[in-house]
């Protein structure tokens, strides 16, 4: 069976795409959002893990509620960087 983020699916359902995912460790735990998708979309854990996998289920939701449109983009993340700057 074809799984998108862990999910069972069709493929008919959901065309897959490769997602860049910030993943930001607090004091308190992790949160995680994607990079290029229509709308907020946050997840958060205890672990990198967990909040990974929570961003990912909520980006499912995310799809399902909206559509795949919302994963559509005139202007792709190609890479994206982290950077410091004294202010």
């Amino acid at each position: 069976m074809l799984r998108f983020f862990g999910y069972p699916i069709n493929l008919v359902d959901v065309t897959m795409k490769n997602i860049k995912i910030i993943v930001e460790k607090h004091p308190d735990g992790y949160v995680a959002y994607p990079l290029g998708i229509q709308g907020v979309v946050v997840g958060e854990g205890d672990t990198y893990e967990e909040a990974l996998n929570d961003v990912r289920s909520a980006i499912l939701f995310h799809v399902e509620t909206f559509g795949e449109s919302v994963l559509e983009s005139d202007s792709p993340i190609l890479e994206a960087f982290v950077a410091e700057a004294n202010v």
